[in-house]
C-alpha cells in the first residue's frame, strides 16, 4: 500500500496568496518543513504573518498546543530563489490560473528538483494532462486541489492526468489524508468533480429568475429552507464574486465544446459588464450598502382555512407533510401522486411539468404544486405554484392548509420543475454523468460535494432518497417542456431506473 510522504520530507509551496499560504499552513501543522516561494516579497511577508496569526487563533481557542503551534510557524521558511526548492519531495503550485504560467513553472522546476519529487498543481480547472504534457517526466505531475480556505475546508481533489503515475496519485492521496484532509480521486476532465457538478446550483436558479419564476430573495429562501443548502445561489454568487463565478462557468462551457448543460447566463454577464460583482463591489444581486434594506422572501398572504382535507396515498418523501396537513387515519384519495385534496384544490409534488400542463393532462383545473424539500419535517418554508386555470379560492385553501401546517408559503409563478426540484434533479444528473464517464466513484462524488461545497447530502444519495425513477421523470419532463438537450437524462440514471439498481 502506498504511504504518505514522511513528515521529515520538505514540502515546497509556490505562490503566497490566500491559497498558497493556507496550503503552507496545513503542511507545516502536519509536521513538514515548508519552503514558501513567491516573486513578490511583500506577499511572502504577508503570508507568513497571516499563518502565524491563524495558528495563534487555534492556540487561543484551545485547538492547538502552544509549543506545537510555535514549531509549525517556525517550520515555514521564506525563500526567494526557485532553486531553493531543490531539496523538496513535494512541490505544490498555487499561482495564476493560466496554462502557460503553470507549464513554464513546472518546466523550470523539473531542472531543479530531484527525479523523485512530486509536482502538484492546485489548479481548479486547467487540465492536468495539458500542464504535464511538455515535461520530460509528466508522470510525476498530479492535481492536488484544495478548497478555500485550505486550513478549514476538508476536501482535496487528487486529480490524475493521462500520464500521472498510479504511485504518484496514491502518494498524494495518502499525504492529503495524513494532513487531516478527506481526499477523493478524480480524472482530469473540465471542472474535475466539484466545479463541474456544482454548475446546476447556479444555472437553474438563474434560469428560474430569468423566467420570472420568483425574485432572487424568494429563490434563495426556498433553497436554504426547503433545499437545506447553507446559502442560496444568489447570495453565494454575490459572495464568490460574479467575475469569478462567471469565468468558471464560461471555462467549463468552453471546455465541454459548448454543451448546453453548462450555458452561461445573460443575467450574470450583465452584472459582470456593469461591475456589479457582489459583496466585494457593494452590489450584485443584492445591495450591500450600509443603509440598504435586506430583501426578504415573498410570503403568501392570500390564504384561507380549508374545510376539508383528504390525503393521497402515503409516500416516504412527503409523509411528514401529509401528517401535518391531516389525520393519517382519515379516508385516503388513491389518485396517483396526489399529496392531498384540500377542498377543491389538488396538491401534488412537482414532477418537472408545469401545474398548467398537469391540470390539462388530468382534466382538473385546480392543480397546486409544492416544491421539493430535503426534509419536510424541518423545512420552515415551502414553495407553491398553481395552474393558470386554478381559481383563487382553491389556491387560497391550499396555501392556508400549508400555512396552518407550520410552513411559510413562498409563491412562485408556474415554472417547470419549480426551484429546488429542478436544481436537485440537475445536480443528480450531472453527478451521475461524472460517475458514468469514469471521473470518480459514486462514494467519492458524494463526499466531494458534501465536503467541498457543504451540500446537505451528496447528490447521488439525495437522488436515491427522492427515487431514481422520480428524478428520471423530472428530467424527462423538463427536456420535453424546454425542448433542449440541456435536460437530457444521464445514461446511468436511465440504466438504474430500468434495472431497479442504485448509485451506491
Amino acid at each position: 500500500m502506498t504511504q504518505a510522504i514522511q513528515t521529515s520530507a520538505i514540502v515546497g509551496v509556490i505562490g503566497a496568496g490566500a491559497m498558497g499560504a493556507g496550503i503552507a499552513q496545513v503542511a507545516a501543522l502536519a509536521g513538514h518543513t515548508v519552503l514558501l516561494y513567491d516573486l513578490d516579497a511583500k506577499a511572502l511577508d504577508k503570508a507568513h504573518i497571516g499563518i502565524a496569526t491563524n495558528v495563534q487563533r487555534l492556540i487561543d481557542k484551545k485547538k492547538l498546543d502552544q509549543a506545537k503551534g510555535d514549531k509549525a510557524v517556525d517550520r515555514v521558511r521564506i525563500v526567494t530563489n526557485l532553486a531553493d526548492l531543490r531539496t523538496a519531495s513535494l512541490v505544490i503550485e498555487a499561482v495564476a490560473e493560466r496554462l502557460d504560467v503553470k507549464r513554464a513553472l513546472f518546466g523550470e522546476l523539473e531542472n531543479i528538483v530531484t527525479p523523485e519529487c512530486i509536482l502538484a498543481t492546485n489548479t481548479s480547472s486547467i487540465s492536468i494532462t495539458a500542464i504535464a504534457a511538455a515535461l520530460k517526466h509528466p508522470s510525476r505531475v498530479v492535481g492536488m486541489h484544495f478548497f478555500n480556505p485550505a486550513p478549514l475546508m476538508a476536501l482535496v481533489e487528487v486529480v490524475r492526468g493521462l500520464a500521472t503515475s498510479d504511485d504518484v496519485a496514491r502518494t498524494v492521496y495518502a499525504t492529503s489524508a495524513a494532513w487531516g484532509k478527506q481526499p477523493v480521486h478524480a480524472k482530469s476532465t473540465p471542472g474535475f468533480i466539484v466545479n463541474r457538478v456544482a454548475r446546476p446550483f447556479y444555472a437553474e436558479a438563474l434560469r428560474v429568475l430569468n423566467e420570472q419564476g420568483a425574485d432572487a430573495a424568494s429563490i434563495d429562501a426556498v433553497m436554504r429552507d426547503s433545499g437545506g443548502f447553507r446559502m442560496g445561489p444568489f447570495e453565494l454568487m454575490d459572495l464568490i464574486g460574479h467575475d469569478v463565478n462567471f469565468a468558471v462557468t464560461q471555462s467549463v462551457f468552453n471546455a465541454y465544446f459548448n454543451d448546453p448543460r453548462f450555458t452561461p447566463s445573460l443575467i450574470q454577464q450583465e452584472l459582470v459588464n456593469a461591475g456589479f460583482l457582489g459583496r466585494k463591489t457593494g452590489r450584485g444581486f443584492y445591495d450591500y450598502a450600509a443603509d440598504a434594506a435586506k430583501p426578504a422572501a415573498r410570503i403568501e398572504t392570500h390564504t384561507r382555512t380549508p374545510s376539508n382535507i383528504v390525503l393521497g396515498e402515503s409516500a416516504p418523501l412527503y409523509e411528514h407533510l401529509q401528517a401535518c396537513l391531516a389525520d393519517a387515519s382519515a379516508k385516503r384519495n388513491d389518485m396517483p401522486g396526489l399529496v392531498a385534496q384540500i377542498d377543491d384544490a389538488y396538491l401534488f409534488l412537482t414532477d418537472g411539468r408545469t401545474a398548467t400542463e398537469r391540470a390539462h393532462a388530468l382534466g382538473i383545473d385546480n392543480i397546486v404544486l409544492i416544491d421539493l424539500a430535503l426534509d419536510y419535517a424541518h423545512a420552515p418554508s415551502i414553495a407553491i405554484t398553481r395552474a393558470r386555470q386554478c381559481d383563487d379560492d382553491a389556491y387560497a385553501a391550499a396555501a392556508g392548509a400549508l400555512s396552518k401546517a407550520g410552513y411559510a408559503v413562498v409563491p412562485m409563478n408556474d415554472i417547470a420543475g419549480m426551484a429546488v426540484m429542478r436544481t436537485v434533479a440537475m445536480l443528480v444528473n450531472e453527478a451521475a454523468d461524472a460517475v458514468n464517464q469514469g471521473v470518480c466513484t459514486s462514494a467519492d462524488l458524494d463526499l466531494a460535494m458534501e465536503k467541498g461545497v457543504n451540500y446537505p447530502l451528496g447528490p447521488l444519495a439525495w437522488g436515491e432518497r427522492i427515487g431514481i425513477a422520480r428524478i428520471h421523470d423530472v428530467l424527462r419532463h423538463l427536456a420535453t417542456h424546454y425542448g433542449e438537450d440541456r435536460y437530457r437524462a444521464s445514461p446511468l440514471i436511465s440504466a438504474l431506473r430500468y434495472s431497479g439498481q442504485r448509485f451506491h
